[in-house]
């Protein structure tokens, strides 16, 4: 939270006549924050952070006159009129959110199904929730300080667990919590984009990587739609943007070059999955002469070891599967980008292969 981003947030609080206040949480609750890195060493080691903690802290961070208050993830869109939330009655309930199965409808079963907390008894299936949208009961989680704590220890001594702040949320307040209608907390995965073709007045979660750069997509739309109106998207973005698209070109022809010095002397093979082979050939202009492997058996991947050990230093093999594990090929001891490369990185969208435009959201 440099000075800059702080000034940022405050001006996009006053177009709408609202206060930003920021909180130094890493000050505030030293001696939590040291317990909570002492039981999730792990933390540091993932996609999240040990910010995700901060959530347990609002209740004792804001004022006491204040009873309620509203926790979003970083990666929603409010899409609705905030309101609708914040006047939900929670009565007696410590917090209220939107459990997995009816956040994400098109996901059957729901990834609550694997959860360690409901496939071991500690929680329900439909009542395991997502803790990407709350509204808390600051009255009752203000006396919960001890509680929290021995749900930290608890999913501290599991590491089966993998959301570890909604874990301990879960496992605490999942037999006691307001549900949320959907609406809430729409996850958009790739499900909902290919069956709704309207964004509701919803709050939509993208759930971690759920941006692209494909306007033609309506979430993507809606997301660069409130980008555009933020501060951050200023002629520093579109320096940033074009840089990348650069840097991009500069890699592509970098590596046209590195496959030309690569397939000196040599011809290819392919180890290639039997549907669509037709169109496969035709993309790759293969030869008669050139070898095909297809996967059609376990012992589809002994036959390829056997090929390129018989083809060593003559082929370069495309491998033509996605998560493919190349650890195998390497660990039998041929080189990436000498012995063989992934050929699916030569495919483009109209082969089926989305563009990966995680780059260019990172640089905006």
């Amino acid at each position: 939270m440099t000075t800059e981003n702080c000034d940022k947030f405050s001006y996009v609080a006053g177009r709408y006549g609202q206060l930003v206040k920021f909180y130094n949480v890493e000050q505030l609750f030293a001696d939590k924050i040291e317990y909570i890195k002492k039981m999730f060493p792990q933390a540091s080691e993932t996609r999240f952070s040990i910010g995700m903690f901060y959530r347990f802290f609002i209740p004792y961070l804001l004022a006491a006159d204040i009873d309620k208050a509203i926790y979003l993830d970083s990666d929603t869109i409010v899409n609705l009129d905030i309101k609708e939330l914040w006047q939900v009655e929670l009565g007696d309930k410590p917090l209220a959110a939107a459990d997995e199965v009816r956040a994400d409808p098109f996901d059957h079963p729901s990834n609550a199904a694997s959860n360690y907390l409901v496939t071991n008894g500690f929680v329900d299936y439909n009542d395991y929730f997502n803790s990407g949208v709350l509204l808390i009961n600051i009255k009752i989680l203000r006396k919960e300080n001890e509680h929290l704590m021995d749900g930290v220890k608890f999913v501290g001594e599991h590491p089966q667990l993998i959301y570890l702040d909604q874990e301990v949320l879960n496992y605490l307040f999942s037999k006691n919590y307001l549900k949320l209608d959907e609406k809430f907390n729409a996850f958009v995965r790739k499900a909902r984009r290919l069956n709704e073709n309207l964004c509701y007045r919803r709050i939509y979660h993208f759930t971690g990587a759920g941006f692209g750069m494909d306007m033609r997509d309506l979430f993507n739309r809606l997301w660069m739609k409130y980008f555009a109106q933020t501060p951050w998207f200023d002629e520093e973005t579109i320096g940033r943007l074009y840089a990348s698209v650069q840097q991009l070109h500069v890699g592509f022809k970098q590596s046209m070059v590195n496959l030309t010095a690569l397939m000196s002397g040599k011809t290819r093979a392919f180890f290639v999955a039997p549907d669509n082979i037709d169109g496969f050939k035709n993309f790759f202009a293969v030869r008669a002469d050139e070898e095909i492997i297809t996967v059609d058996s376990q012992e589809s991947l002994n036959k390829l070891l056997d090929a390129m050990k018989r083809a060593r230093g003559k082929k370069v093999f495309f491998i033509m599967l996605p998560n493919f594990p190349f650890q195998i090929l390497t660990q039998a001891g041929f080189t990436p980008g000498k012995d063989f490369v992934n050929g699916l990185e030569f495919l483009s969208e109209a082969q089926g292969v989305p563009l990966n435009s995680y780059p260019l959201i990172q640089a905006m």
